[in-house]
C-alpha cells in the first residue's frame, strides 16, 4: 500500500478551495485517492509522500524530453530575464515559427496559441470562414479540447448512447454546452472510409471541415487504418473541406514533423500542442497560406493575450533544435516497439488475449478477443483486468494512466533500464491480476 498521509492532507485542503480539488476533471480520482504530485525529473515523478514511479503519463503527452528537462528549462530561465508580455511582435517567434515551417510538411504559416483547446478551436473557426460554411466532422472517441463545439462523442461518452453506426448520434459531454451547437457537429465512427463517402456526398455543401486526430489520444492509441487518412484527403480535395489534423498529442512525438511525415498525408490545417513545449503552455495552429491569410483584423478573429510568450517560445525553440539535432523521435520509437513487444510477450504467456495498438511513441493495448479500430470497438475490451493490471502496477511503482483509452507516453528519459524495469513489474502485475481473473477475456466495458 503506497504511504498517503501527506498527499490526503494536501487534498483535503484543496477541496476546501478548489472544484472536487483540482484544476482537471481528468486528475480527479475520488476523495481519498486523488495523486498529488510534488515534482518530477527526467521519466519519474514522486508524489508528496515521496512514493517514487515511473511515469508513461508525462501530463498526458508533453513530456516529450522529460520532466524538468535542463536544456529547456535553462532556455526558458534565460528568456524570461528579459521580460515575458510585451503586447508585440518578438524576433523569437518569428524563429521559432521559421523552424516549425521547416520542420513540419506542408507547414507554411501559423499562428500562436497557449492551449490545444485553442488551437483546434481556431482551426476550426478558419475553416468556416475559408469554406462558408458551418458544420464540420468529427469522428467517435476523439477529444479536441475543451471548448464546446468539439465536446461531442468523446471518449468519455457512453458506448450505449452512440446510437446506429449508419445514423450515429452526437452524445453530448457534459451540461452547459447550448442546445444549437449540436447541430454543427457531425460524428461518425473512425476508419470507416464509407460512412465518410456517403455523408460528405449527402451534405458536402454544409460541412466546412473534417478535423480528425490520426491516433486516437483518448481511444488506446488507435491509429487510421491504411489509405484511411488519404481517402479523408481526397473527398476533402473532390469537395472543398478544409481538413484539419488534430496533432495535439502526435505533434512533434510521432516523427518531428509529426503525423504528417509519420502517415505521408498533409492536412489543409494542424493544430499542435504539448510535445513542442516539453511541459511548456505552448499551442499551435497552422498550414495553408492561402487559408491562414484570411486572419486578420476586420476578417476572422484571432487573439491571445498569452500567444507567442517568451517563456513558451524559449521552450519551443529549445525543444525544436534538440529534436533537429539528434535522433530523439527514432530512438524513442526503438524503446517504445521494445515496450510494446515485450508488453506483448507477457500477455501471451499469461493466455491473456490482446491488441496492441498505437505508435512506439505513445502506444497501448486492449484486453480483447476482436480487432478493435474505432471507439465502438472498445465495447470488446475488458477494462475491468486491464485496469487491475495498471492499478498494481501504480501500487508498485509504474504509473501508465489506468484506463485503457489513455496511451503509454515514453520520453527521451525511458532509457532500456526503465524499460527493463516496467517489464518486470508489468510481468508480476499480469501474474497477479490473472490469478484473481483465472478465466479472463476480452468484453464488458461499457464506458
Amino acid at each position: 500500500m503506497l504511504k498517503r498521509e501527506k498527499a490526503q492532507q494536501i487534498y483535503d485542503r484543496a477541496m476546501k478551495v478548489m472544484s472536487k480539488g483540482v484544476s482537471s476533471n481528468f486528475r480527479y480520482w475520488g476523495p481519498t485517492t486523488t495523486p498529488v504530485v510534488a515534482r518530477g525529473k527526467g521519466a519519474k515523478v514522486w508524489d508528496a509522500d515521496g512514493n517514487e514511479f515511473i511515469d508513461y503519463r508525462l501530463g498526458w503527452g508533453p513530456m516529450i524530453l522529460g520532466h524538468a528537462d535542463e536544456r529547456v528549462n535553462q532556455a526558458v530561465h534565460a528568456a524570461i530575464e528579459d521580460g515575458t508580455i510585451f503586447a508585440a511582435c518578438t524576433e523569437l517567434e518569428v524563429i521559432v515559427a521559421e523552424k516549425i515551417c521547416n520542420m513540419v510538411p506542408g507547414m507554411e504559416m501559423l499562428r500562436f496559441a497557449s492551449t490545444g483547446t485553442e488551437a483546434t478551436m481556431h482551426s476550426l473557426r478558419v475553416a468556416r470562414a475559408y469554406t462558408g460554411r458551418e458544420k464540420f466532422i468529427k469522428f467517435e472517441g476523439q477529444y479536441h479540447g475543451m471548448h464546446d463545439y468539439a465536446l461531442f462523442s468523446t471518449a468519455s461518452s457512453n458506448l450505449k448512447s452512440l446510437g446506429a453506426r449508419r445514423s450515429p448520434v452526437a452524445v453530448q459531454v457534459g451540461s452547459g454546452i447550448p442546445k444549437g451547437i449540436r447541430d454543427y457537429v457531425i460524428t461518425l465512427p473512425f476508419n470507416d472510409s464509407e460512412a465518410v463517402e456517403r455523408v460528405v456526398k449527402e451534405r458536402y455543401w454544409e460541412i466546412a471541415a473534417i478535423m480528425v486526430e490520426p491516433a486516437l489520444g483518448n481511444s488506446a492509441g488507435l491509429e487510421a487504418e491504411p489509405g484511411f487518412l488519404a481517402h479523408l484527403r481526397k473527398v476533402c480535395d473532390e469537395y472543398g473541406i478544409v481538413l484539419i489534423f488534430d496533432e495535439v498529442k502526435t505533434g512533434f512525438r510521432l516523427a518531428n514533423g509529426g503525423a504528417r511525415e509519420a502517415y505521408g498525408v498533409i492536412s489543409d490545417i494542424s493544430a499542435y500542442a504539448k510535445s513542442l513545449g516539453n511541459g511548456y503552455p505552448v499551442a499551435v495552429f497552422g498550414g495553408r497560406r492561402e487559408i491562414m491569410e484570411l486572419i486578420g483584423p476586420g476578417s476572422v478573429a484571432h487573439a491571445g493575450t498569452y500567444g507567442g510568450n517568451a517563456l513558451s517560445m524559449a521552450a519551443a525553440n529549445a525543444v525544436l533544435d534538440i529534436l533537429a539535432a539528434s535522433p530523439v523521435l527514432a530512438n524513442l520509437a526503438k524503446r517504445g516497439q521494445r515496450l510494446k513487444s515485450g508488453l506483448s510477450e507477457i500477455l501471451s504467456d499469461a493466455d491473456l488475449p490482446h491488441q496492441m495498438t498505437g505508435h512506439p511513441n505513445m502506444p497501448g493495448f486492449l484486453i480483447t478477443e476482436e480487432k478493435v479500430t474505432d471507439y465502438r470497438g472498445m465495447a470488446h475490451h475488458n477494462d475491468e483486468v486491464y485496469n487491475a493490471i495498471l492499478f498494481h502496477m501504480y501500487e508498485h511503482g509504474v504509473w501508465a494512466e489506468i484506463d485503457a483509452r489513455e496511451p503509454w507516453f515514453l520520453c527521451e528519459a525511458h532509457d532500456e533500464s526503465l524499460i527493463d524495469e516496467t517489464l518486470n513489474r508489468f510481468q508480476d502485475a499480469v501474474k497477479a491480476v490473472k490469478a484473481n481473473y483465472p478465466h479472463a477475456s476480452g468484453g464488458g466495458n461499457q464506458a
